[in-house]
């Protein structure tokens, strides 16, 4: 069988059973990638019940279809991903659930998925945040920072906003929620994984058993 699941050498019933796996991964990163991005647009916070259920389900998945060989591969994604995002938020780059977030999507994807996804989706806040930056810009030097007759400072104009709908201050965040680009760009590697073959999973024990 090679990394992207597929096999024509094994008898109907495992190619079946290899499938049903590929799909069950499929399905359960993308609706947790999914949820969290809404729900972090939304509130720009991340809820515990979807983080933990998303890493005990990555657990229960990798141990049912990879046994002890899966269980090493979950928790070494996991740490990679909480790692990564907690050295981030004790620098102020980003919120408790990011960091919760990125080890639950870890366990699913192992190391080097995690490793893959991690720097994709900094490379789209790279490019959200240039594009909001010049979109500010360009609204301040057209004369868009004007308000009651006296018009804001640059700094004034670029600054990003810190306060919800309801008027109460938001949490200490970056622009844009992170949830949104880190599921982007986990669908942009699922789909590179799937079509193009690009073996970003690394030797998952489900893939290889």
């Amino acid at each position: 069988m090679d990394r992207s699941g597929k096999s024509a050498a094994y008898p109907p019933e495992l190619c079946i059973a290899v499938n049903a796996a590929t799909v069950v991964f499929l399905a359960a990163v993308g609706v947790l990638t999914l949820v969290a991005a809404i729900w972090d647009i939304r509130t720009r916070k991340l809820p515990n019940w979807l983080t933990v259920s998303g890493f005990v389900a990555a657990l229960v998945f990798h141990v049912v279809t990879g046994g002890l060989p899966g269980l090493g591969y979950s928790l070494l994604g996991f740490v990679t991903g909480f790692s990564i995002l907690l050295l981030l938020w004790l620098t102020g780059g980003g919120g408790a659930g990011d960091v919760k977030l990125m080890g639950a999507l870890g366990a699913w994807l192992g190391a080097k998925g995690t490793l893959y996804v991690f720097f994709v989706s900094a490379l789209l806040v790279v490019i959200g945040f240039a594009c909001w930056f010049v979109y500010r810009l360009v609204r301040y030097l057209l004369g868009a920072g004007q308000k009651g007759g006296s018009k804001k400072s640059l700094f004034e104009t670029l600054r990003p906003k810190r306060s919800l709908a309801d008027g109460k201050p938001a949490p200490r965040r970056g622009v844009v929620p992170f949830a949104l680009p880190l599921a982007t760009s986990t669908w942009l590697v699922l789909i590179a994984w799937r079509i193009l073959d690009f073996p970003f999973l690394g030797a998952a024990p489900w893939l290889t058993t």
